[in-house]
């Protein structure tokens, strides 16, 4: 239950809010498994959300349009003048053919619920001549071998359809097509004494199908009602919905109305289209609620206003950074799946739009690490809870969730030991830990026995994509066929990020059993580490390149490739001075990995570089032969604050370096007023993945670094240290809860200052705060 806010609070939430406004962005979600974010929108310029919607990983489209219709059933054209964009809500106005100004609020309620507001600056209603003859209409069409169990309902339509996703599985949802009055400006309810005419308003609503072959469009006027328009008003309670034809080819056209001069002053329009998946087995009929409340625009702006303020404020002289950690926080909850439906019972956050909205194991551990900066940690607990609820029999974690199947699940390594301490130091929770530590104790023991049964400490990548990383040149050195065997098992190649990931997991488990008082299972753990870190620093490092590489599982030899995750062992406690040291000097080497816009996946001087994502000459969707990927610079930093945090005052400039970069690089053009985040970006000018079309691609953890990197707040058992990178910043300031307890910061230059329960503390950058729980 979200906790009450004081007026201040809300005033700042609201100001959080308006900072994110732009007019080049279109996302709307209500952070529950529904989600409009179309990679390339064609009909922005038409009302409504004619455009792919996403229930979970299921497409849906068109959802539905609008139109303005006159008496004779022709449209009374809407021309898009101008827009903006908000979290919370697109805003759009609209001049008619006939100078009639409206402005139309779409948004996402939950529920699945998909809002179109529409309001006038005129009086609407009787006697208003302007609108005495005019009706807005939603419409919509069905692919017609879909649809089922039409019927109307309230002021509504109610039909079955079924969703198909990019496995050919499929998923029966049924909808309801609505529209009510919304209230005049500050009201929160129709008021009583409306409410009769709410019912004329009902009666004299038109509710309307028709099959028609031929596409799906959202000109009205090229659909099939323009003609038929008369007779559907003028029917004894409208036409009927059964839907005729002599086959289901074409498309089911459906239609609901409501003449303009039955709305009474000051009162606004909204219309939703709901979408909800039908339980498994069950019918049609009956299964959607009714919505229990009008679908008002101010519902979803305090839903965000809210979602804002359960994380920490942070802002920073530094304008791409100031800006970037709010615009991280709604990217999370845009890709928010709310729990408690098929195979997803947790709360959890899907990685990214379309095809990627469900729960990844590759950004999950992500997800871990910057979710637990909010108020409520149970969808940092439910990124993990929900992999371990699907956990196979041998141990094995599957590489995605289906929300209703099983088809295509594959595997990727993720490194749960950091993710599970991290959610830990902010949230302590012993039946979670205890949770955890069953089933990350019998994955651990799986990848033992599946990827490294000769014992060598080192994990086995068995095809390059598990590693999240595929077409690079590590894995050509050992099998010149890994690009185009693509799945198929064949790899022998023991990589360093998945060694890396394995060592931070026995300590992890080493850590949890001793706090579960399981001190032989600590001891066991203990050892396994052991043997993991010097396999590590007695296979894995090169001491003439100075670097981490992998090793060739057949002969047991060093590839020598260097990549970005040669640099992941920076995250562990492995590391002596020499080997950091030769680690930055890499760092800032212009000919290898300090592009313009660091850190590149592949470095300058290998043979396979392309900073345009050519791999053999052809642009690939998800190229790691020399992009930057915000995951790899997220690991790579996160490892530097560590060096940082154990006194390797070297690696803090480098940190803050590529932090800064990093954030810069995810701004359109490097404006301030447009981050983004996409799969990855060229090294060399910054420029995004824009190809792929996915914003918001939720694997990195950048809110998360901007907290502990630039205002230096980091979580730790003992209590909260304060340690910033030197960052160079004016001023910067965290202010939210930690554990409970309001926790503000203040860096200015080289000073740092916090305060929390009452205290205050005084420091230098470089020199570390430390405030026990």
């Amino acid at each position: 239950m979200a906790p009450e806010r004081t007026s201040a609070e809300e005033r700042e939430a609201q100001r959080r809010l308006e900072a994110l406004a732009r007019s080049d962005k279109w996302y709307l979600s209500a952070g529950d498994g529904a989600l409009w974010a179309p990679p390339f929108p064609k009909w922005l310029h038409k009302p409504g959300f004619w455009d792919e919607g996403h229930l979970f990983h299921y497409p849906l489209a068109p959802l539905y349009t609008l139109a303005l219709v006159d008496a004779t059933g022709r449209s009374d054209p809407l021309t898009h003048a101008g827009s903006d964009w908000r979290p919370d809500r697109l805003r759009v106005r609209w001049r008619s053919g006939s100078e009639l100004v409206f402005t139309e609020f779409r948004y996402l309620l939950s529920g699945g619920r998909f809002c179109s507001a529409w309001r006038t600056e005129e009086e609407l209603g009787w006697p208003n001549p302007r609108f005495r003859t005019k009706s807005l209409v939603a419409f919509t069409a069905v692919p017609g071998e879909r649809i089922r169990d039409v019927e109307r309902e309230g002021l509504g339509i109610r039909w079955g359809t079924t969703l198909i996703d990019r496995r050919d599985q499929t998923l029966d949802v049924e909808c309801h097509l609505a529209v009510e009055l919304l209230p005049p400006r500050g009201h929160h309810a129709v008021a009583p004494d409306v409410l009769a005419h709410l019912e004329e308003a009902t009666r004299g609503s038109c509710c309307a199908a028709l099959r028609s072959e031929g596409a799906a469009d959202p000109e009205w006027d090229l659909g099939p009602f323009v003609e038929c328009w008369t007779s559907a008003l003028t029917a004894e309670g409208g036409p009927d919905l059964a839907l005729g034809g002599i086959s289901p080819r074409g498309h089911a056209h459906l239609a609901l109305t409501l003449p303009l001069e039955r709305v009474p002053a000051r009162y606004g329009i909204g219309f939703s289209l709901t979408v909800a998946a039908m339980a498994q087995g069950r019918r049609h009929p009956r299964h959607l609620p009714l919505p229990a409340a009008p679908p008002m625009p101010r519902r979803a702006e305090a839903h965000w206003r809210e979602v804002l303020a359960s994380f920490p404020d942070f802002t920073c002289s530094h304008p791409h950074l100031s800006g970037y950690a709010d615009y991280r926080i709604c990217g999370l909850h845009m890709n928010r799946i709310e729990g408690g439906t098929g195979r997803i019972p947790h709360p959890a956050i899907a990685e990214g739009p379309e095809y990627f909205h469900l729960p990844i194991t590759y950004s999950a551990q992500c997800h871990m690490m910057e979710m637990r900066w909010g108020g409520d940690p149970a969808v940092a607990r439910g990124s993990l809870l929900n992999f371990l609820d699907a956990q196979r029999p041998d141990g094995s974690i599957p590489g995605r969730l289906f929300v209703n199947h099983q088809v295509g699940e594959d595997f990727y390594h993720a490194t749960w030991g950091d993710a599970l301490l991290a959610v830990d130091a902010l949230h302590p929770d012993e039946a979670f830990l205890s949770r955890a530590y069953q089933g990350l104790s019998r994955y651990a023991d799986w990848l033992r026995t599946a990827r490294d049964p000769d014992g060598s400490g080192m994990i086995t990548v068995v095809n390059h994509y598990e590693t999240g990383q595929e077409y690079m040149s590590r894995y050509m050195a050992v099998d010149p066929r890994s690009d185009v065997n693509e799945w198929d098992p064949r790899l022998r190649l023991k990589g360093v990020d998945v060694t890396v990931y394995f060592y931070q997991l026995r300590r992890a488990l080493q850590t949890v059993a001793r706090r579960l008082g399981l001190a032989d299972e600590a001891a066991r753990w203990a050892a396994a580490a052991e043997a993991s870190g010097a396999a590590i620093l007695g296979g894995m490092w090169d001491p003439e390149l100075g670097i981490f590489t992998d090793v060739d599982g057949a002969t047991g030899l060093r590839t020598g490739v260097k990549a970005a995750v040669s640099f992941y062992p920076l995250l562990t406690d492995l590391l002596d001075d020499a080997m950091v040291a030769a680690l930055l000097r890499h760092l800032s080497d212009a000919s290898s990995f300090a592009t313009p816009f660091p850190v590149p996946s592949s470095p300058l001087d290998d043979p396979l570089f392309s900073a345009e994502g050519l791999w053999k000459g052809k642009r690939h969707n998800c190229p790691w032969n020399g992009r930057v990927w915000p995951m790899t610079n997220s690991h790579v930093v996160e490892g530097l604050l560590r060096q940082w945090h154990r006194g390797r005052r070297e690696a803090g400039p480098v940190a803050a370096r590529i932090l800064e970069r990093f954030v810069v690089m995810m701004h359109h053009g490097g404006d301030p007023e447009r981050p983004n985040c996409f799969e990855h970006y060229n090294p060399l000018t910054g420029h995004p993945s824009l190809f792929r079309g996915i914003d918001d691609y939720q694997h990195s953890w950048v809110a998360d670094l901007l907290y502990r990197g630039v205002t230096g707040v980091e979580p730790t058992p003992e209590g909260i240290r304060i340690h910033p990178l030197p960052m160079g910043v004016e001023d910067a300031r965290f202010q939210g809860r930690v554990r409970g307890r309001p926790l503000t910061v203040w860096v200015s230059g080289d000073r740092v200052s916090a305060a929390m329960g009452g205290g205050e503390w005084q420091s230098e950058v470089g020199t570390p705060i430390l405030i026990p729980w």
